[in-house]
């Protein structure tokens, strides 16, 4: 068996507002502490470096406890698709991979988000553990994306 396993999380959006302006809230920093992680009131560090290779840093501080997550981004096609890697240290050394692409629609645009989730093995975990931890993961990550998504469209339909 090998050491992780891997699961996709695919959702979609529809924003009434333009690609470039999504696009825009996932790059600046400016915007991307009003929603990304929580919200503006406990996001205490955003670090951004858009361009390929560039690293990004959230720092979330929620009930006494800080959540930091950092990554680089690996593709930039403003504002089509953007690739950047996911990665919360504190609960894991894996790293996932999040794909984000946008199509003009008539009354806006269409978000397509995929995450592409790396789910650590423990030591003896049988094929069931592996399958609840796969489902844990994917739960858990699509009920924080939905928050979050809720803040965007706040954000690009403001």
């Amino acid at each position: 068996m090998s050491d992780f396993s891997v699961t996709t999380l695919t959702m979609h959006r529809r924003f009434s507002s333009t690609p470039d302006r999504v696009f825009e809230a996932f790059l600046n920093p400016n915007l991307l502490v009003k929603w990304f992680m929580t919200r503006e009131f406990s996001n205490k560090v955003v670090k951004n470096e858009p361009y390929v290779g560039g690293t990004w840093e959230i720092v979330d501080h929620r009930d006494g406890v800080d959540y930091r997550a950092i990554g680089h981004y690996l593709e930039i096609d403003r504002p089509r698709r953007l690739v950047l890697t996911f990665q919360m240290p504190q609960f894991s050394e894996s790293t996932d991979t999040i794909t984000v692409e946008l199509q003009s629609v008539e009354d806006g645009c269409e978000m397509t988000f995929t995450q592409e989730i790396v789910v650590p093995h423990e030591a003896n975990w049988t094929p069931e553990d592996v399958a609840k931890a796969l489902a844990e993961y994917h739960s858990g990550s699509e009920h924080g994306w939905n928050l979050m998504f809720l803040g965007l469209k706040e954000i690009v339909e403001g």
